[in-house]
């Protein structure tokens, strides 16, 4: 079993015990300042550094989700939102059904403290474009299996779906 093979599995199990359905639509967001990218870390699977997402679920609209997962998750208010790719995903969340995603990423400014939710992340920060290449290269090398999954959970590199993200979307300007 390849790397992305065990990842959807141990989201399966995890998907068994869930209580809520996946509606299969998630925002994602890209706020930069002072040249760095706010990032968060994952307290539930799936595990790894990722801007600010979610599920559009009762929000009412793409980008009313977009606006409130950035002060659930971060305590920022967002301003001067703009729709920058969308397109569908095989990505699995902890839902159940939740195997793909259609997603809509947005950039944004944001005022206010940062605040991290406790629920939903370990920590939030603002890192810099040479941070986020390394959390991507330790992604790379989890997928390779250079990295056990107790390691990756320890000290987890940058969420794979944001990896896929990555390669079409500037995350962070040098």
């Amino acid at each position: 079993m390849n790397k992305e093979d065990e990842i959807k599995e141990n989201l399966r199990e995890v998907q068994e015990k869930s209580e809520k359905v996946c509606d299969n639509t998630s925002v994602g967001m890209i706020i930069r300042k002072d040249g760095k990218l706010l990032l968060i870390e994952r307290k539930k699977p799936p595990y790894g550094f990722a801007p600010p997402a979610g599920h559009v679920d009762d929000h009412g609209s793409y980008e009313q989700a977009a606006k409130d997962e950035v002060e659930e998750e971060v305590g920022l208010n967002v301003k001067n939102l703009r729709l920058i790719a969308e397109g569908k995903r095989e990505n699995y969340c902890r839902r159940k059904g939740g195997t793909w995603h259609y997603w809509k990423l947005y950039e944004a400014e944001v005022e206010g403290e940062l605040k991290r939710s406790e629920d939903e992340t370990k920590q939030a920060g603002w890192y810099l474009p040479e941070q986020v290449e390394e959390l991507t290269r330790r992604t790379e090398k989890y997928l390779a299996d250079e990295i056990s999954e107790e390691e990756w959970r320890g000290n987890p590199g940058l969420e794979t779906t944001w990896l896929q993200w990555s390669k079409e979307v500037k995350l962070y300007e040098k």
